[in-house]
């Protein structure tokens, strides 16, 4: 009665331990010389380990197949997560939009926590030790096997992961094992990460490419408002309100990374970006303000009379943008003028060229088809033996900790009925 649990993050640890509490012999097999290696950077380091909200509005975050994780966020809630490792000992606090992270704001000690459990649980932990294949039967895996042996297994849960940040271990190898044994993999994609500008909209229409622009790299937004809209139709698909920041080619920040988890499976090439840089004025109170503005600075050029209203780094572009001469005086810009600046100020155009890669991203959108796997254990309908956890499922969710959930969630689901599986086997 044999668990092997392939994968060492958060949905793999999770995984063993529940295999092992539910009262089987259990191995955990790692490639790397250690635990959690994604983990390990989360968060910047600091580990967003669960959002602490109802089972309802957790759900409501999850971009990909809601519905499939909903039986397993319901087995193992967010409030179950913080009771887990509060009997660990470990302190918890909850911050801004109700994202959890370990008081002393060290990813390490999420780590350590797991790493003392796995061990006072009797786990065999198998580090540097890399998976190869299974050996199985049409409906059965027989043994599994590393570089370094062949292991009988009655169970076999794979939490191998995604295809994002390859140097921790998350190369993607899982999605190539399941399809060799008969599983289908939808199209990957990058989620929650950085978006990729080619050009911006002048006020009169006009494209301009961003090379051709003094762009705004690292500079910060702050309140302003967010969307995409479809250049073909002119039809807004998303709307946010929030922080962003300037890249050297595009766009970051958290509303950008909710964005592009929102358009990963659209067509990029359809896609505007439109910024409103004032969103707390309507356009006819930005006016004023602007006439108020030039009335006191109605003898400067134009390019120093924008300081109070944009960022210096933004100024450049802005006027480049609004189609008015830098030079030209305030006192002598037309109405019509005027208002072009204010077409860029409340809508700031760009065009998407694309999304970062997909190594580059938090997390990986697409996986094995929940189509195949059964979301009440986790277990595949393809084959009797095999569970499926975290990332590796066509399962991803916006930032704040609910990734990491979803990876704890389908741990503690596919550990308890691998187990079980395993001793009925």
């Amino acid at each position: 009665m044999t668990v092997i649990v392939i994968g060492g993050g958060p949905a793999g640890m999770m995984s063993a331990i529940s295999s092992a509490k539910a009262g089987s012999k259990t191995i955990l097999i790692e490639k790397n010389n250690r635990l959690g290696c994604k983990l390990h950077i989360t968060g910047k380091g600091r580990c967003n380990i669960t959002n602490n909200c109802e089972p309802a509005l957790f759900i409501k975050n999850i971009v990909s197949n809601p519905k499939f994780m909903t039986s397993s966020i319901y087995s193992f809630t967010p409030k179950d997560t913080i009771e887990f490792f509060e009997k660990e000992n470990l302190q918890l606090k909850t911050e801004r939009g109700n994202r959890v992270f370990p008081a002393s704001d060290k990813s390490q000690d999420i780590i350590n926590c797991f790493s003392g459990l796995l061990k006072r649980l009797n786990v065999e932990v198998h580090l540097n030790e890399t998976f190869r294949h299974f050996n199985y039967t049409s409906d059965k895996i027989d043994s599994v096997v590393t570089d370094k042996g062949t292991y009988a297994a009655s169970s076999v849960i794979l939490a191998t992961g995604g295809a994002s940040y390859k140097a921790t271990g998350s190369d993607g190898y899982g999605y190539k094992i399941v399809q060799t044994i008969g599983h289908s993999v939808t199209q990957l994609k990058p989620a929650l990460c950085p978006l990729i500008i080619s050009s911006a909209l002048a006020a009169g229409g006009a494209k301009i490419p961003l090379s051709q622009l003094k762009f705004p790299e690292g500079l910060s937004l702050k309140n302003a408002g967010f969307k995409v809209v479809d250049n073909i139709n002119n039809k807004t698909i998303i709307e946010d309100f929030g922080e962003a920041i300037f890249t050297n080619n595009g766009m970051s920040g958290p509303v950008i990374l909710t964005i592009s988890s929102k358009i990963n499976r659209l067509d990029i090439s359809r896609l505007n970006l439109v910024i409103d840089l004032k969103a707390a004025l309507t356009q006819e109170r930005l006016d004023d303000r602007i006439l108020r503005d030039f009335e006191q600075k109605k003898n400067k050029a134009f390019k120093n009379a924008l300081a109070e209203l944009l960022p210096l780094s933004m100024i450049e572009m802005m006027i480049a943008l609004s189609g008015v001469a830098p030079e030209k005086k305030v006192n002598s810009i037309t109405r019509i003028e005027r208002q072009n600046l204010v077409k860029v100020l409340k809508s700031l155009t760009f065009h998407i060229e694309g999304l970062e890669s997909i190594e580059t991203a938090i997390v990986t959108a697409g996986g094995v088809s929940v189509v195949e796997i059964d979301p009440k254990k986790m277990q595949s309908k393809l084959i009797c033996n095999l569970y499926f956890a975290g990332e590796i499922i066509d399962v991803d969710a916006l930032t704040g900790g609910f990734n990491i959930q979803l990876a704890l969630s389908s741990g503690y689901v596919a550990g308890t009925a691998a187990a079980k599986g395993a001793k009925n086997a």
